[in-house]
């Protein structure tokens, strides 16, 4: 039986989500479901074997108390996606699966686990907010971390779209950093679990590594993929 990948469905270029795991990849034991908050399958979330939290809209404030106005908040917000979002997390939790969270992925997961964002990141944005097309910078990796030993490097080049960001002082329960802006750590670039014991595979990033527009080159791209796929079909 092929095991399952569920991918959460957002309005933003989601096809470059659905493209980034090839045929080549799944191979004849994995398959890729399509998980819709405006479907609401929520059945076949118990179906996966895996999911990848996307990027898009922000997480509405109500889920960590924040201000209801603030700079370049989204017309429209979408509750019922972070609702069917929480599901698809919580229950990668109960049942110890492998969690790949990008972008509002990410920011999702640390709101879940009791954090916080900054929600605007203001005029301090020229190196992150996406324009014309995404921005690029550098990261730096932090030692030994589950993100250091999967890219194997320390520094390496990433894509940036977003305007709000992690609150490195309101992480969540059992989230570490493992990469910064390497022009300012106060923006914080990936998490992963502290205390990993009895957990799953969990990586999140805040760049787009599923449309790098080199990322089969890229080990912040191409190496999180296959360690993501190879935490699916060792887990047991």
């Amino acid at each position: 039986m092929k095991k399952k990948i569920g991918i959460s469905y957002t309005k933003s270029s989601f096809e470059n989500y659905w493209n980034w795991i090839t045929k080549e990849d799944m191979q004849d034991d994995l398959e890729l479901v399509l998980l819709s908050f405006e479907k609401n399958n929520t059945e076949d979330i118990y179906k996966c074997h895996g999911f990848i939290l996307t990027g898009g809209v922000d997480v509405h404030p109500e889920f960590y108390n924040g201000k209801s106005i603030y700079n370049n908040s989204p017309d429209i917000f979408q509750p019922e996606r972070d609702a069917f979002e929480q599901k698809i997390y919580r229950y990668s939790q109960e049942k110890k699966l492998p969690v790949l969270g990008i972008c509002r992925g990410m920011q999702l997961i640390n709101v879940l686990e009791g954090g916080k964002l900054i929600q605007d990141l203001d005029n301090g944005n020229e190196r992150h907010k996406k324009e014309d097309s995404d921005k690029e910078h550098n990261i730096i990796a932090e030692d030994g971390t589950l993100l250091h030993n999967i890219a194997n490097s320390r520094k390496g080049s990433v894509n940036s779209a977003h305007h709000q960001a992690i609150d490195p002082d309101a992480l969540g329960i059992n989230l570490a950093v493992n990469a910064y802006d390497d022009d300012d750590e106060k923006i914080i670039e990936g998490l992963e679990f502290k205390n990993k014991s009895g957990k799953a595979f969990m990586l999140c990033v805040q760049w787009h590594p599923e449309r790098m527009t080199n990322k089969a080159e890229n080990p912040f791209s191409e190496n999180i993929k296959q360690e993501f796929l190879s935490a699916i079909r060792n887990n047991t």
